[in-house]
């Protein structure tokens, strides 16, 4: 081939700047249990939904909470907060969490047998009737449906095998790996959420257990550490019953203390919140909020420098776990932040979540820690570093490398600093941070600092009573 080059070329060259990924805030990790019978849902995986259809169509949906823990943050997510993502773990097994109804005899109206929706369908069996010849069996939104091919009439025997959610334990919620059948199950499904998504979960729920002290523990444990790279928050509730738990605002420091929810991984809740004739959980409410305040533009704009308290919650009253009202004023809401509690508040401006701190308040006094809106903005920062810096992880350490990365955090803390997302930030590269073992040894440290705004907890008006005006009474 001939060398001869003959006319105008054109080529591209890598200018070395480096793009921060976008990274989600806001991602929940809920694990609990879902009527997964209606749908042949899965049991111990991870399901991603985000919207109310897709989550029903994976989970199914029941209205009663108390039985189906996953179905409280599909209403409060999806339908209440319109939230982007939510990563889901039912570990409610309809072959293992079961028990078998006695036959009964049960009227046949419109050709149909009605019978609860905790009914596994394949277990139906009708004295004298052929499945598929005579009859199928199928869900509606509240029931399982025996339908019948010919004309029946009369009562017929009815035997079958129905979901027992009771039967779900706190064992099942934590979960583990199981050597004999090499699955992981419970919470420590978290681990998977990023291999198969390529997401970061960052608030860890599991509605109706996280008063538990075990099941609070392992949240915690899963939030310092997923996938040994990440940090997030485990956001729990105080128990409100009057035989374990706390029902007046005084009884809830004691518990918290006694029950070791301290950590600065840890938001604690209390109470419960109801709208109408729903009773929530005020851990799933002030997760959503917390997710729609991270990604409103008018607060967080994509990152969680925000916090959420004196942000709106979907709630007309307070509640403890018997239903019975909780009125709190200012002083009492104030009291349950002091120590290290968010409640929710009607004050002025309708209800809302009110509370800036971690668990770890009072006994940790580190702004960084305690302040939940700052611990989360340090871990989201962190979480971006690393995901926008890992394709450079093997990379030959040369001087050029190293600018171009003290450069593009640069400039990335400068954007937030401008947005006001952080007051400033910066990052070096010290000599006194590197030493020569350590580049040798294929170590290289960047320091990063950078200070997220504080939340305006209290605002002080001083008045003053000032005689000089009165001068211009007589004034000519």
């Amino acid at each position: 081939m001939s060398d001869v080059s003959h006319g105008v070329n054109a080529s591209k060259t890598n200018n070395g700047a480096i793009t921060p990924v976008s990274v989600d805030t806001g991602v929940h990790f809920v694990v609990g249990t879902a009527p997964v019978q209606m749908v042949n849902g899965k049991v111990n995986e991870v399901i991603m939904a985000s919207s109310y259809k897709e989550a029903v169509q994976a989970l199914g949906y029941s209205d009663d909470w108390k039985k189906y823990s996953l179905c409280e943050e599909i209403y409060t997510a999806f339908t209440l907060f319109n939230s982007a993502q939510v990563f889901f773990v039912n570990v409610l097994d309809p072959k293992k969490h079961k028990k078998t109804v006695d036959e009964t005899q049960i009227d046949v109206v419109d050709g149909q047998i009605v019978l609860p929706a905790e009914a596994i369908a394949g277990s139906v069996e009708i004295t004298g009737k052929t499945a598929g010849e005579d009859y199928e069996v199928f869900y509606s939104d509240t029931n399982c449906v025996v339908e019948f091919l010919k004309e029946t009439t009369g009562k017929l025997t009815v035997k079958y095998d129905a979901v027992d959610a009771s039967q779900v334990t706190k064992s099942d919620i934590i979960g583990g790996y199981s050597v004999s059948t090499h699955k992981t199950t419970g919470l420590e499904l978290i681990n998977n959420v990023f291999p198969l998504y390529t997401k970061v979960p960052d608030l860890i729920l599991c509605p109706n257990w996280s008063h538990d002290a075990e099941v609070a523990a392992v949240m915690s444990a899963k939030a310092e550490n997923i996938n040994g790279l990440f940090e997030g928050e485990a956001i729990l509730d105080i128990d409100c019953t009057a035989e374990t738990g706390a029902t007046y605002y005084t009884e809830v420091p004691a518990w918290k203390k006694q029950k070791n929810f301290t950590k600065r991984t840890e938001v604690v809740c209390f109470p419960k919140v109801a709208l109408e004739d729903r009773v929530f959980n005020l851990s799933t409410q002030l997760a959503a909020s917390m997710s729609a305040v991270d990604n409103a533009e008018e607060y967080g704009g994509g990152t969680p420098c925000e916090s959420a308290s004196n942000k709106g919650i979907q709630a007309d009253r307070m509640v403890t776990a018997d239903g019975s009202e909780v009125v709190m004023d200012i002083q009492q809401a104030n009291y349950l932040n002091e120590n290290g509690v968010v409640t929710a508040l009607n004050f002025f401006n309708g209800f809302v979540s009110w509370g800036n701190y971690t668990a770890c308040y009072p006994a940790n006094t580190d702004v960084t820690d305690y302040f939940y809106c700052i611990n989360r903005m340090f871990k989201w920062v962190a979480k971006t570093l690393i995901l926008t810096y890992w394709n450079y992880i093997d990379r030959g350490i040369k001087r050029r490398l190293i600018d171009a990365v003290v450069q593009s955090i640069n400039d990335w803390l400068a954007s937030l600093a401008t947005d006001e997302k952080i007051i400033g930030g910066r990052v070096e590269f010290n000599e006194s941070e590197n030493s020569t073992s350590q580049l040798a040894a294929g170590i290289v440290r960047f320091h990063i600092y950078m200070t997220p705004p504080s939340p305006m907890q209290k605002m002080d008006f001083v008045l003053e009573y000032d005689l000089s005006y009165l001068a211009a009474l007589v004034a000519a």
